[in-house]
């Protein structure tokens, strides 16, 4: 079955979304530890969540690029994830989508969540010709995932670290059977057309 040009593919139950994120060892293993995200986690900074397992790899190189070697997948409330993506704005401007560069940048400032679609990756890290969502958090939205929407949070580095391997053996078979199974996720409302461009 061919794959939608843009889709969110992901981890989930009827409540929750699983989503990753790299950080460094002082971070990332302090929130498995915890269960949540510690006070040292900037709530006041933009963070990236990604649904895409493959993605989070290509973007920590497997763990291991400095500051994310800790690989965490984070599990989130269906409700939370709901609530960004309807609070979205895409991060670029697109011609045709937004009346104009200035009413984009108008809603870009004003929305707590970003949508961006990027190349979704095989197991190479290579582009795929779909794309997958990553979904910036601001502000009201980066609090909320802290603190209000977070169920559970795993270490998943040695996962990743495991399937690296076996990829650098060429067994390519072992390394998909390891792979967190990823099916469509379909947000309870339509994602309006301007958020899918």
């Amino acid at each position: 079955m061919e794959e939608p040009q843009r889709g969110i593919r992901a981890v989930h139950t009827t409540s929750t979304i699983t989503v990753y994120q790299a950080y460094s060892p002082e971070i990332g293993l302090s929130a498995v530890r915890e269960g949540r995200f510690p006070t040292a986690w900037k709530r006041d900074r933009m963070t990236w969540i990604k649904p895409s397992f493959l993605w989070m790899m290509y973007r920590c190189g497997w763990g291991a690029k400095a500051g994310q070697e800790t690989v965490l997948a984070v599990e989130i409330t269906r409700d939370g994830f709901e609530w960004a993506l309807r609070h979205a704005c895409l991060s670029s401007y697109v011609r045709g989508v937004h009346p104009d560069r200035a009413t984009w940048q108008r809603q870009l400032k004003q929305a707590p969540t970003r949508i961006q679609w990027d190349p979704e990756r095989d197991l190479h890290l290579q582009a795929l010709p779909y794309r997958s969502l990553q979904l910036g958090l601001a502000g009201e939205a980066a609090r909320r995932y802290a603190d209000e929407w977070t169920v559970s949070i795993s270490d998943v580095t040695p996962l990743a670290r495991e399937i690296r391997t076996l990829v650098g053996n060429g067994d390519l078979d072992s390394a998909a059977r390891l792979l967190p199974q990823e099916l469509p996720y379909l947000p309870a409302d339509e994602l309006p057309a301007h958020l899918c461009p």
